[in-house]
């Protein structure tokens, strides 16, 4: 917002900024109940609850993609909370941000077989570029255990998946 004034401070007029400085559009989403991913296998996570979605692009019915309206950088960003289904089976974990379906970063923390690991909370974020007709972005989880793992989802958000425009960017 332009504020214009006098030299005695008063204001005379006010002038809203275009709306380009918005940092939208924007969203979050996170699983409400737990999903069962094959072991080691990459496996789209199914966000289905959306906390906000300002312009409605993300999908979180059938593709769980943010498919924004408006061309620009974005951050991303998503937390994927794993469970190996016993107090030593979780080995590795891994977070991967898909932009078209291809990878556009990978975190990995990886316990090895001997471990005290039962479950494991790991992050993500990356800039990436949106040309705002065509390009998705989607999270994907792999996860390996010697026993069934599970990607943890319930109410309190462990496992969610967010984006927002960068403004002049």
């Amino acid at each position: 917002m332009a504020i214009t004034r006098l030299n005695n401070n008063s204001i005379t007029s006010i002038t809203a900024l275009p709306s380009a400085v918005a940092s939208t559009p924007a969203f979050e989403a996170y699983r409400s109940s737990n999903q069962t991913p094959t072991n080691e296998t990459n496996t789209k996570i199914q966000f289905n609850v959306e906390v906000f979605d300002t312009d409605n692009c993300f999908n979180s019915t059938t593709s769980y993609a943010f498919t924004p309206t408006t061309a620009g950088k974005y951050f991303v960003y998503g937390t994927l909370r794993g469970d190996g289904e016993s107090q030593t089976d979780l080995e590795y974990i891994q977070l991967e941000i898909k932009k078209n379906g291809s990878t556009q970063k990978v975190i990995v923390t990886e316990y090895g077989a001997t471990n005290d690991i039962d479950n494991a909370t790991i992050t993500i974020n990356a800039l990436v570029d949106m040309n705002g007709t065509s390009d998705y972005v989607e999270l994907w989880a792999y996860l390996k255990s010697s026993v069934q793992p599970t990607i943890i989802g319930n109410s309190s958000k462990p496992t969610s998946f967010g984006a927002f425009r960068i403004i002049g960017a």
